[in-house]
């Protein structure tokens, strides 16, 4: 299934959302879900963090494709490839909806106490650095 993710900065701080479904329920993960038929990943991106956060966003750019594939033994449970964007917040006051639990805005030194998987702290660490790149 093709996913979709975003890392929105507001300031110096990024979104993260407490997953309200799994996989990975309860934990704190870059935002997104599954693009719907018909929907570009432009689109797909805008709704899921309207859905997930209420905010309104600008993409940037493409930072990371990551595949995430959960076995149980030979069988496999789910696999995604999560197209991960760069976007900054427009406006909106963030909430939790949809399938969120909570929401938060975190700063790039938080990344260690947060356990978040080590492929989501390396898109974020990627979106930081496109973001700051003197090319933007």
């Amino acid at each position: 299934m093709v996913a979709v993710g975003a890392i929105v900065w507001k300031g110096d701080k990024f979104l993260l959302i407490r997953r309200g479904r799994p996989p990975r329920q309860g934990q704190w993960s870059i935002p997104g879900g599954r693009q719907e038929a018909g929907e570009t990943v432009y689109q797909a991106v805008a709704r899921e963090i309207r859905e997930e956060a209420g905010i309104e966003i600008e993409i940037m750019e493409v930072v990371a494709v990551v595949d995430l594939i959960e076995h149980q033994g030979d069988e496999v449970l789910y696999h995604y490839t999560v197209i991960d964007m760069l976007a900054e917040w427009r406006s909106g006051e963030a909430k939790a909806g949809d399938d969120a639990l909570a929401i938060a805005w975190m700063t790039e030194a938080q990344l260690p106490e947060l356990e978040l998987p080590d492929a989501q702290c390396q898109v974020i660490r990627d979106a930081a650095t496109k973001r700051r790149s003197p090319s933007r």
